[in-house]
């Protein structure tokens, strides 16, 4: 593979690259850049962090980078989450490296690194600080967003406007080129794209996928502009703490369909659309794949698209009915999560305890 293959590979199906002729040079200097993508670890993995992100991790690792998933444990401590208990957090990371491990991403082709890894060394904390002293106040909290958090100044703990500069500091204290995330993580990168010079370290590449919206939708609230377009797609993103949102990588072909069944998917809307996100960003983003759309024949008969435009196309003509598009990628869906079922009923004590610590953080409520 040569580099602009590689360069292609990595970029494709995402929404953002800060910069892609950035990648070029990358590779032109380096044989196996490093790349990381970090994690909160709480709640069930979805298709949105799970599956599509798993996606772009394999592209990443066929053009020959150095991944690592990053499990964010004192990150998810910062940030609350599983009332902030650091044990209930380590149970959930261990459950998400069994998620990743039952996505094709074995210790093998990643490395998983803990931030419990990071903060015993007294240099993290240094390039806490260098990052902290090169960023503004304001910088850092109109970058809170990042934490899935919308809130007024006076809902913030302290502990919060340390986790900007942690992340970033995560980017240079691991020597990563490409920080990978969703475009929920884009302040975050931005903070140590513009901290490096200032700490004489090398810019780290940006790169983004969408987010995936969650299954109830953002209705006309997407007509936003501007930084409140970016709030309402992370209010509508697809999200571990609103499973109403969600498809799990868990859930059962029932229970995929169901969901889907009552999921928003408007005759004369793409942008904001749960179900034809699925097709595009999961299913036909996927190599050679493809999408019958199985109906009776008085309704138009089986249909096969191998291109999503097309599909995007005669839904909004009216030629792909919304039940039964629905139906057929609850079907695919429930197909490809497949090898996920098969894993864990071999390896089901991740996830078991997963549930346990679910069930008593919501007891504790």
């Amino acid at each position: 593979m040569n580099i602009n293959e590689k360069v292609e590979l990595i970029t494709q199906n995402a929404e953002e690259v800060i910069l892609k002729e950035e990648i070029q040079e990358l590779f032109s200097k380096k044989k196996k850049p490093r790349a990381y993508i970090g994690f909160e670890v709480s709640g069930k993995v979805h298709i949105g962090n799970g599956l599509m992100c798993s996606m772009k991790m394999h592209d990443l690792i066929e053009a020959g980078v150095d991944l690592t998933i990053f499990l964010a444990d004192w990150h998810s401590w910062i940030n609350n989450k599983l009332d902030g208990d650091l044990d209930k957090i380590r149970v959930a990371g261990e459950y998400f490296i069994e998620c990743f491990k039952a996505l094709g991403l074995t210790e093998e082709k990643v490395t998983f690194l803990w931030t419990s890894d990071l903060v015993k060394d007294p240099d993290y904390w240094a390039t806490v600080i260098r990052v902290a002293k090169s960023t503004s106040l304001n910088r850092v909290l109109r970058a809170l967003p990042i934490m899935g958090r919308e809130m007024d100044k006076t809902d913030i703990e302290s502990a919060w406007i340390y986790y900007p500069a942690m992340q970033a500091a995560d980017i240079f204290f691991m020597n990563i080129d490409i920080a990978y995330g969703g475009m929920d993580q884009r302040k975050a990168h931005m903070i140590a794209r513009e901290a490096a010079p200032s700490i004489n370290k090398e810019k780290p590449i940006a790169l983004h996928t969408p987010l995936l919206t969650g299954l109830t939708g953002a209705g006309s609230k997407m007509d936003a502009e501007g930084e409140e377009a970016d709030l309402v797609k992370l209010e509508a993103k697809m999200s571990k703490s609103k499973p109403e949102t969600c498809i799990f990588i868990h859930d059962t072909k029932e229970e995929i369909k169901q969901k889907l069944k009552t999921a928003y998917c408007p005759t004369t809307e793409v942008e904001g659309n749960p179900v034809l996100e699925i097709c595009k960003y999961i299913i036909f983003a996927r190599k050679d794949s493809s999408l019958t759309i199985h109906r009776p024949e008085k309704y138009g008969g089986d249909v096969k698209y191998t291109d999503y435009a097309k599909l995007e196309e005669d839904f909004l003509g009216g030629g792909v009915h919304p039940l039964d598009l629905k139906n057929n990628v609850a079907e695919k869906l429930s197909k490809i999560l497949q090898p996920v079922h098969e894993y864990f009923d071999k390896h089901p004590e991740k996830l078991e305890a997963m549930e346990k610590v679910l069930t008593e953080t919501k007891k504790n409520r």
